[in-house]
């Protein structure tokens, strides 16, 4: 137990510079985009713009400005909106998380449940059909981007079927299209990647002994084969579930969705500096807790990652 929580300590001091830097750079980045948060709607008088950003401090000196945002951030509290009347980032943030995460379970959910049978089914079955049908669908699956497979779908199920609504998220049935969208290219990763791990474990010494001793075809791939050939697809899954819920901008515009891809790219256009820096710190924190996540995972499946932690 107290080599997992030196392990989780050691994992979060060593984020911390990562999460620095990532701020410092995004903060200084969007200062240097032409426009700012009271010039892009309405025009302010210069005495009103001026009252403006001495109440958000947007007249201090960069580095006093960026002193007093770290100095803020460290203690939890990402500030004020610029744009959104009366409503902190905290907040902002509070109401639509919950979306993005719940599209975000929806699309890992997918991925898990098409890519692995698929990269079994092509490993047992290798240079036949049901290896080259998956895998070619695969390819297909990680060369289409979903602003492109987004409004395909919304075309053909949606607007031509009548399947599903075309925007929203209102109903159960307002979470296929989005979560299929932000999900296919995972499950094309989670299929190839099952794939080559089950071609390097189905030869091994013993897969083959349980073969001699009997042991069913079914028995030998759920207890055996899989357990180590899991081990690459875990890996992947700390980052691969970071990026469905942080990466889900696209997707959140195509289809509508109130969660904290569209806040962010509405932050972004609007220049609300407060906002897309809170989402960057709230989006590196999820990486940083997923990767951590997949590790002590790891550390259950794998007793040579076990040891590594004592």
């Amino acid at each position: 137990m107290r080599s997992i929580l030196r392990f989780v300590i050691s994992r979060l001091l060593q984020a911390i510079p990562v999460l620095l830097a990532v701020v410092t750079l995004t903060f200084f980045l969007i200062r240097l985009a032409p426009g700012g948060p009271f010039t892009s709607e309405k025009s302010y008088s210069p005495e009103a713009l001026a009252r403006l950003n001495a109440h958000y401090g947007l007249d201090d000196p960069l580095l006093v400005q960026y002193a007093h945002y770290i100095g803020r951030a460290a203690r939890g509290d990402l500030g004020p909106s610029l744009k959104y009347t009366n409503r902190t980032v905290n907040a902002i943030i509070a109401d639509a998380f919950p979306v993005s995460l719940e599209l975000g379970m929806w699309a890992l959910l997918f991925a898990l449940a098409v890519g692995i049978p698929a990269g079994v089914i092509a490993a047992l079955r290798s240079h036949t059909a049901l290896d080259h049908v998956p895998m070619a669908l695969a390819m297909t699956g990680i060369c289409l981007p979903s602003f492109v497979l987004g409004p395909l779908l919304t075309l053909g199920l949606a607007l031509g079927l009548g399947w599903f609504n075309a925007a929203g998220w209102d109903t159960p049935s307002d979470r296929v299209l989005p979560a299929v969208t932000l999900g296919a290219a995972y499950a094309a990763y989670l299929a190839r990647l099952t794939r080559g791990s089950m071609l390097d474990v189905l030869p091994l010494d013993y897969i083959r002994t349980a073969r001699a001793k009997g042991a069913s075809p079914w028995r030998i791939v759920t207890r055996h084969a899989l357990r180590n050939a899991l081990l690459p697809v875990v890996s992947f899954l700390g980052p691969a579930a970071a990026g469905l819920i942080t990466g889900s901008f696209v997707v959140e515009t195509v289809f509508h969705i109130p969660g904290l891809g569209t806040m962010f790219v509405t932050g972004a256009f609007n220049r609300d500096y407060t906002l897309v820096l809170g989402l960057v710190v709230f989006y590196g924190a999820l990486v940083v807790l997923f990767n951590a996540i997949v590790d002590l995972l790891l550390a259950v499946l794998d007793p040579r990652t076990r040891k590594g932690l004592a």
